[in-house]
């Protein structure tokens, strides 16, 4: 409880209307990004958070400390192959930017600093550099910089051999380009200057103005995004169009590019596809024909139409195809069953075929960085809740495997064999049952004592796997658990469990997050006392809609980023990326998707209640879901809610979705959430 008094938004009633159903705001006034009253209100937010977290200040300097100990700060990424040259990120001791290098042939070679961020940063908030594309003859490099947040980049070119930056630059783009064989020609992604909406391809020819730059495609349909690639055979440049629910790809020969892009296969509503090009096929991973779960199809170069595709894989009701990598004698599938990844290796000629073996059920495998299309050589990653992260490169010839890199955990005191891993499955009240992975230190015993932090995203088909973390640890060896509740509205079970999470669906979502955190209290592994609930983004709206129909099963609750004000910005088109969600959460403007939205909308549901214990956290600049959410949502809880739990709103006034830019500075805001839950339970000690 504290002893001074919270910041109050002045109410200010706005009528929203849709359906001849009225809603009142009485913080809409707070979308004024540039309105000093706003940014008064919220600077008077984050100077309640100062003061009410003030005693916690010394603790969370030390434990930033110990996290950044954990790290080595001069490390380096495995280097891979391109063309010639091998490629390696490398960070240095005292800087929070990687610095991109490479060798000519051999590693033994002298190294080529491409660019250094942190020389790139200096004078900056926020730095984020975007996709680096060199070209063919390996001279220059498209880059991207973002220095708001907001992840609209400007696209530069840089001569490799000369170190000069070319003058043109190229606003508002998501960060990359892709060259052409000519080593002159790129085509790149601009973005819709409101929505933000990744909308137009243009091609650039180096040495002209950009306002001379050719629109190549144009995505008119606003519930779409395009991108634009080249494909791992280097034979051709292919334009993407996605939404939610459907696929469409075009493609340009790069030995006949004067025949310009064509259709691969036109748009089918609810038919996903993504293609591989490999000798004189075209490989398509689909959803066409019911394929609820994928399979891989078949087409010649000329006719692509999905009228020509052979099935190659058929679909499987238990498992769910995720991705197909390509090598000149070998195709690898990256696979899920029941929850668990699994990487199959396949000869082309069929001779062979074999998964890797992975024994837990706590563990995360994913095909890494394979850019070498001539090679017997498959890169992957491996790591688990107890277990760091290894790149390990696998010989698919002689099934032999080279361990390249184990994540190192400085500090001194980290054993493997301190924690425990574990999958549990909670029954959620249709029946379903929901896993759970959880970890522990095995000097913790779980009981009804036990503090235990309960994470979940459970949206857009992403899936959390279960992964290591260095700075988890500070947690886990404060006698807390943490576990990662497998949601639907995820594609941990397959592609139902994600269709079955969204939509007219989306509320089993929410129950089954509040039934997996009333499983752990009946199993005696936590209790409403010490059971705690995290989530960003649309892990944030989940959240949101928690505290308001179970509050009780929570003594504290973090919400970073949350989407909470769902039909307002659903109903608002003129909203970055809203029209593309229409296939996620339904469009309002329809009556149906409007009420099952307004059912679950946390800032439409806030009530008078008790609430847990809350740390809310936004960004100034986030593009992804605008400050004001999280913004209003404070002000009505703080309006409504009964008792005096703790209520802090925490605004990065200098970045977006992401957080802080830099490597040590992003620990801080792990420091802030760690220091809330600890200081909840009572275990701060310095």
């Amino acid at each position: 409880m504290t002893t001074w008094k919270a910041p109050r938004a002045r109410k200010e009633p706005k009528e929203l209307v849709a359906h001849n159903d009225v809603r009142i705001d009485n913080y809409y006034w707070l979308n004024q990004r540039e309105n000093p009253e706003v940014l008064a209100y919220l600077q008077s937010e984050n100077d309640f958070y100062e003061k009410g977290t003030g005693h916690t200040k010394a603790f969370q300097e030390e434990l930033f400390k110990e996290m950044k100990s954990r790290i080595k700060e001069d490390d380096a990424s495995v280097p891979y192959k391109l063309d010639g040259y091998w490629y390696k990120t490398k960070y240095e001791i005292g800087n929070e930017y990687p610095i991109y290098s490479r060798f000519r042939e051999t590693l033994d070679s002298e190294e080529e600093i491409m660019f250094d961020g942190n020389e790139m940063a200096k004078g900056t908030d926020y730095f984020s550099l975007g996709g680096i594309a060199v070209s063919p003859d390996n001279s220059l490099a498209i880059f991207g910089v973002d220095t708001v947040s907001r992840r609209q980049y400007t696209l530069q070119v840089k001569n490799l051999r000369t170190g000069e930056i070319y003058p043109e630059k190229i606003e508002n783009t998501t960060g990359g380009g892709v060259w052409s064989n000519d080593n002159k020609t790129f085509y790149y992604t601009k973005k819709d200057p409101v929505t933000l909406r990744s909308d137009k391809i243009y091609k650039h020819i180096l040495g002209t103005p950009v306002t001379d730059d050719i629109l190549v495609f144009h995505e008119e349909d606003d519930t779409f995004s395009t991108f634009v690639y080249k494909t791992k055979s280097k034979k051709y440049i292919v334009i993407g169009s996605h939404s939610t629910l459907t696929s469409e790809f075009q493609m340009l020969s790069l030995e006949s590019p004067e025949e310009g892009f064509k259709i691969f296969a036109p748009r089918e509503r609810g038919v996903e596809y993504s293609i591989f090009h490999f000798d004189d096929s075209f490989y398509i991973l689909t959803n066409k024909d019911g394929a609820t779960n994928f399979k891989l199809m078949k087409v010649g170069e000329n006719l692509t139409n999905s009228d020509y595709w052979e099935e190659f894989i058929p679909h499987r009701e238990d498992v769910l195809l995720e991705d197909v990598d390509i090598f000149k004698e070998y195709y690898v599938l990256s696979e899920r069953e029941n929850g668990l990844n699994q990487i199959k290796i396949v000869r082309w000629d069929g001779s062979d075929a074999y998964y890797l073996p992975f024994s837990s059920e706590t563990y995360t495998a994913h095909v890494g960085n394979n850019r070498d299309f001539d090679t017997h050589i498959l890169r992957y990653s491996y790591n688990s809740l107890t277990t760091p992260s290894s790149v390990i490169d696998f010989n698919m010839a002689t099934k032999e495997e080279t361990v390249m890199k184990v994540q190192e955990v400085l500090g001194g005191n980290f054993d493997k064999d301190r924690y425990v891993e574990m999958r549990l499955w909670a029954p959620a009240r249709d029946g379903s049952k929901i896993p759970i992975s959880l970890v522990h230190h095995k000097d913790t015993h779980l009981s009804k004592d036990t503090p235990l932090l309960q994470y979940a995203y459970g949206s857009y088909g992403y899936t959390i796997d279960p992964y290591f973390s260095t700075v988890r640890l500070s947690l886990l060896d404060r006698g807390f658990a943490y576990a990662i509740a497998h949601i639907r509205g995820g594609e941990y079970l397959g592609r139902q469990w994600y269709e079955d999470g969204k939509l007219l669906s989306k509320m089993n979502t929410f129950t089954d997050f509040i039934d997996c955190s009333k499983y752990l209290i009946d199993q005696h592994l936590t209790s409403a006392e010490h059971l705690y609930a995290m989530g960003g983004s649309a892990g944030g709206l989940l959240m949101g809609v928690v505290i308001n129909m179970a509050p009780e099963l929570y003594n504290g609750v973090i919400a970073s980023v949350p989407f909470v004000d769902v039909v307002t910005t659903m109903l608002d088109d003129s909203i970055p990326l809203t029209t593309g969600e229409y296939d996620e959460w339904g469009n309002p403007n329809e009556l149906e998707y409007y009420n099952y939205m307004k059912s679950y909308s946390p800032y439409d549901n806030v009530k008078a209640q008790d609430y847990p214990n809350l740390y809310i956290t936004t960004g100034l600049h986030d593009s992804q879901v605008q400050y004001f959410e999280p913004a209003k949502w404070v002000a009505k809880l703080r309006e409504l809610k009964k008792n005096d739990k703790l209520l802090y709103f925490d605004i990065n006034m200098e970045a977006g979705h992401g957080g802080a830019s830099g490597r040590f500075e992003a620990l801080r805001e792990a420091v802030k959430e760690y220091a809330f839950l600890l200081d909840l339970e009572g275990k701060i000690v310095l």
